[in-house]
C-alpha cells in the first residue's frame, strides 16, 4: 500500500505505484510517474513529465522536472526520466529536454547524485555514474556509463564524457574527454588515464598497459594528430578498449578534444 503522508501534496493525476514512500511536505505534480519502491524522503517537489525509476531514492529539497533553464523553451512538451536505483541526494536538480535539444533528460541507473549538484536540459546521464557534491553539468551534455564528477565540477554543455572518465574536483570542463580518461584543473586539461577507477573496477594489469601503451601514442609530441590517431587505430584494432577510444575522437563533436597540458604530456599517464 503506498504511504503518503498527510502533509504531502499529490496530484491525482499522478501514476504512483503502491509500493512508493511519498514522506511530509513532498509536491507531486499531475504528470509524474512514481515507479515502485521509489521512496521521497520529505520536502521533495517532482513536477512535469519526470518518470522516476524502481528502487530510487531522493532526498530533501530536490528539485525534479521543474521547466528547464533555457531561453529558448517556449513550453513544449518535454520529459524528464530518471532510471532505477539512483540515489538523488540534497538540493538536487534536474530539468527536462527542450524541443530544440530532442525533448528528453535521461539519466540512467544505479547512480548517486551528491548535495547540490546540477543535470541540465537535454543531457543523457549514463549508469553507475556519481556526481559528487556541487558537481554541475550544462545543456546537452553526454555522460557515459562509470563516470566520475568530482566536487564541484562543471562541464560546458554540449561536452561529451567517455566511459570510466574522471572529472576532478572544481574543474571546468570546456570540450570532450575521452573514454578512461582523467582530467583536472580549471580550465581543465587532460591529465592521463583514470588509473584509480580502472583498477578498482577490476580492469586487469594488461588491460590497463595497453591503453598506457596506447594513450602514450596518442598524445604523444611527434607526427599530427590524425596522424597518430590512425597509427593507434592500426596497432590496438583488437583492442576494444582502445578502439572505444579511437571511435570516440572521431565521432563529430559540438566541443573540442580536451588535451593534455605540457606537463601532462610528458608525464603520459
Amino acid at each position: 500500500m503506498t504511504r503518503i503522508h498527510p502533509t504531502a501534496v499529490v496530484d491525482p493525476k499522478a501514476e504512483v505505484h503502491e509500493s512508493v514512500q511519498i514522506g511530509p511536505f513532498c509536491v507531486i505534480g499531475p504528470q509524474v510517474r512514481l515507479s515502485a519502491n521509489v521512496r521521497l524522503v520529505n520536502h521533495v517537489c517532482v513536477d512535469g513529465a519526470t518518470t522516476i525509476g524502481e528502487g530510487t531514492t531522493v532526498f530533501p529539497f530536490a528539485s525534479l522536472g521543474q521547466p528547464p533553464q533555457s531561453l529558448a523553451y517556449k513550453g513544449e512538451p518535454v520529459e524528464l526520466i530518471i532510471g532505477r536505483n539512483n540515489l538523488i541526494r540534497e538540493h538536487v536538480t534536474m530539468n527536462p529536454g527542450t524541443a530544440k535539444g530532442g525533448a528528453v533528460t535521461r539519466v540512467g541507473d544505479n547512480c548517486m547524485f551528491m548535495a547540490d549538484s546540477h543535470v541540465a536540459h537535454d543531457c543523457i546521464v549514463g549508469s553507475n555514474c556519481v556526481f559528487a557534491n556541487n558537481a554541475m553539468v550544462g545543456g546537452h551534455v553526454i555522460v557515459e556509463d562509470f563516470v566520475w564528477l568530482g566536487g564541484g565540477a562543471a562541464v560546458h554543455q554540449f561536452s561529451r564524457i567517455g566511459r570510466h572518465a574522471f572529472v576532478g574536483g572544481m574543474a571546468g570542463l570546456e570540450g570532450d574527454l575521452i573514454p578512461y580518461g582523467s582530467v583536472m584543473g580549471n580550465r581543465a586539461y587532460l591529465a592521463g588515464l583514470n588509473l584509480v577507477g580502472l583498477k578498482r573496477r577490476g580492469f586487469s594489469r594488461e588491460k590497463i598497459h595497453e591503453l598506457r601503451n596506447a594513450y602514450r601514442l596518442l598524445f604523444a609530441e611527434e607526427g599530427t594528430f590524425q596522424e597518430r590517431l590512425s597509427d593507434v587505430a592500426e596497432l590496438f584494432a583488437s583492442n576494444a578498449e582502445v578502439m572505444e577510444i579511437v571511435s570516440f575522437v572521431r565521432n563529430n563533436t559540438n566541443r573540442p578534444l580536451c588535451m593534455p597540458n605540457r606537463e601532462t604530456r610528458n608525464e603520459m599517464a
